[in-house]
């Protein structure tokens, strides 16, 4: 069976202009001490030796492809919180607005380990040892270099979407999203009885709603009358059309019909002002809608 090698984005210097959470995550493969071997899994990562890469739960599962016929089987994982953790970790999330608000947009917040230090614990691996890796490869070094490759497309797959290193520590993007956003408003009910207001929803249900909430269509309606002093209606400055300010049009050219583009922006701009003049006319009304303008 013919199996299609995974296509990276690592080039001969890496993951370059990448978020600082992808950065950190590469200087932690990087600081192995076997460089020969890091070679080897850097050009395993770039060739397509990695055929397959599946984050399941808090394992990530992949294969790649060595010397031998069939691919190696290789897991990656990390120490997960316990529930008490976690809780430490959300209740330190939801007391930061800016927080919430970054990891909501898909960005990992440069200080989000002192959300973590919270609970004694760490997002962030501190050393490569912290990454626990099995490989059915008969190398006994641990990472070898068929890890060590999977661990290199890993930092690739946290540029994309970095909510996977939470569901390796144990809570998946939803779960981690929905408990921030619910301790966030207990946060912002606990402040607004602080200031004195009233954090009851059925009571704020009962408040009276402007019209222009239910019906928006009120935003661009304006049905009260003008004072006639107020209305000044005047036309267009000589050079200050829509045309005019819009510039040179970048109309296609017709070698055959050398003068369609000047014709046709005569015919428009002569167009504009007919229009423009019965609009100004029917304002003031001195014409109709089917009717010639009059003096302006």
């Amino acid at each position: 069976m013919t199996v299609s090698p995974i296509t990276t984005q690592l080039g001969d210097e890496g993951l370059s202009q990448q978020p600082w959470w992808v950065e950190q995550w590469m200087e932690l493969i990087n600081s192995y001490r076997y460089k020969k071997r890091l070679e080897r899994a850097w050009d395993y990562a770039r060739s397509g030796n990695v055929t397959s890469i599946r984050f399941e739960g808090r394992r990530v599962h992949a294969r790649v492809q060595g010397r031998r016929p069939d691919p190696y089987k290789v897991k990656l994982w990390l120490d997960v919180l316990n529930d008490d953790d976690w809780g430490f970790v959300l209740e330190a999330l939801s007391q930061k607005a800016r927080w919430s608000a970054q990891l909501l947009a898909g960005v990992m917040p440069e200080d989000i380990e002192r959300a973590f230090a919270a609970s004694g614990k760490r997002l962030f691996p501190f050393k490569l040892q912290e990454v626990r890796s099995e490989c059915t490869c008969p190398d006994k070094t641990n990472p070898c270099k068929h890890v060590s490759a999977v661990f290199y497309l890993m930092g690739e797959r946290f540029s994309e979407d970095p909510f996977v290193l939470f569901q390796l520590r144990g809570r998946s993007r939803a779960q981690l999203l929905a408990d921030l956003a619910k301790r966030r408003r207990k946060v912002l009910a606990r402040q607004a009885r602080s200031r004195g207001g009233d954090a009851n929803p059925a009571a704020a249900a009962s408040q009276p709603v402007h019209p222009a909430i239910r019906d928006p269509s009120r935003w661009w309606r304006y049905d009260a009358a003008l004072p006639p002093d107020l209305v000044v209606i005047t036309p267009a400055m000589e050079g200050d059309t829509g045309l005019d300010a819009a510039g040179p049009l970048p109309l296609a050219e017709e070698p055959r019909f050398p003068e369609a583009n000047r014709l046709f922006l005569e015919h428009l701009q002569a167009h504009s002002r007919e229009r423009a003049a019965l609009a100004l006319a029917r304002a003031m009304g001195n014409g109709s809608e089917g009717g010639e303008p009059g003096e302006t």
